[in-house]
């Protein structure tokens, strides 16, 4: 395996990935590791797997779950416009970065903020970026959790309410206790020198 700035090259992956792919086509919620902490995932592209993504977790409508991407390419399928400052900003980050695009396209209405923003994240994960190119459409991903409780940091305190309401769970990483943490999260702004702002460092 070959590790290029945050791009990992692997031709091939251990994991079995044909149960979850199964979930994910036919609507489902899938618990799985990500490249940040363990998450709820669903095919961003389809309204009805995101409402019950809200619904399983209690999500507020104006926090807006994030959406996993395995490319540049992909993400330009759903961003209207890719600064090249973030372009180079995704390619060369060592760690996991979500950005906060002002305007996203051929997203449902319910995957985005009433005003057309999202947070999307360049996933740095072999395993997640495996998942997205096999599933060949990006995945919207909150945390593990109900949404007041805490963020579980590992596979062993996502609550019982989660497992049981979830589609699928992926055994990936089951036991691994350190998982990796929270993404930075930064935007662009609409400055005319459009200065890069960092919301969570």
């Amino acid at each position: 395996m070959l590790t290029l700035a945050n791009h990992t090259l692997c031709m091939t992956h251990p994991y079995d990935f044909t149960p979850v792919l199964r979930a994910l086509e036919a609507s489902g919620i899938v618990l799985l590791p990500t490249d940040t902490l363990w998450g709820i995932a669903c095919d961003a592209t389809d309204p009805l797997a995101i409402e019950k993504m809200f619904s399983l977790s209690n999500r507020p409508r104006h926090k807006p779950f994030t959406l996993l991407v395995s490319s540049l390419d992909m993400l330009k399928d759903y961003v209207v416009k890719l600064h090249p400052r973030l372009e180079t900003l995704l390619l060369f980050h060592t760690r996991p970065l979500t950005i906060i695009f002002n305007q996203a396209k051929n997203l449902p209405s319910n995957a985005v903020l009433d005003n057309g923003s999202a947070a999307i994240r360049l996933v740095q994960d072999d395993f997640c970026r495996t998942l997205i190119n096999k599933f060949g459409k990006p995945l919207l991903c909150g945390s593990a959790k109900i949404d007041d409780a805490p963020t579980p940091t590992y596979f062993g305190e996502i609550s019982s309410e989660v497992f049981t309401n979830v589609d699928f769970i992926v055994k990936h990483r089951q036991k691994d206790k350190n998982m990796g943490e929270k993404s930075v999260i930064a935007r662009l702004s609409d400055s005319w020198n459009a200065e890069l702002e960092f919301l969570r460092e």
